[in-house]
């Protein structure tokens, strides 16, 4: 009997030492437990962090791709407008230099007409003193012999 009973005081004992033991080890867990769930909030709230800077930076990113569609929009119209007046201004040059080629044309062919007219009235003028010459009867020149110093008669006065 005293067996007996030392078997279940050794059984008490054992069964005390694994209940301490379970309960040591229950806290540890609960322990643990506590610092994981800690470290469980500080990743959710890290991730809902960047959730909300993901999401700004999308939103950023958004708003950039706009501006930039919109700068390009208004380069693009900017750039037809320069080159519709380009056109016009281009057009504009093109009038006043056959504008003022036709005048010169013109001009020229004033010039011409009128030259065509000189020439033709020069050629009956000359043609006048042509005759008015041939039908001149001029003096004949004196003998050279009678020019010469010998019959100067100037420096003995």
């Amino acid at each position: 009997m005293f067996s007996r009973t030392r078997k279940t005081q050794q059984q008490l004992l054992d069964s005390e030492s694994n209940r301490q033991k379970l309960e040591s080890d229950i806290a540890s867990l609960i322990n643990k437990n506590e610092v994981l769930k800690k470290q469980l909030e500080t990743v959710i709230s890290e991730l809902d962090h960047s959730k909300r800077r993901y999401d700004l930076l999308l939103r950023e990113m958004g708003n950039r791709e706009r501006a930039s569609d919109e700068v390009s929009r208004l380069a693009m119209k900017d750039a037809n407008a320069i080159i519709n007046t380009a056109h016009v201004n281009a057009d504009i040059i093109i009038r006043e230099a056959l504008s003022s080629a036709r005048e010169v044309l013109i001009e020229i062919s004033r010039i011409s007409n009128e030259s065509h007219e000189l020439k033709s009235k020069l050629g009956v003028k000359l043609k006048k003193m042509e005759s008015i010459l041939e039908g001149l009867d001029l003096p004949e020149a004196p003998n050279s012999k009678l020019l010469n110093e010998e019959h100067d008669t100037s420096d003995h006065l």
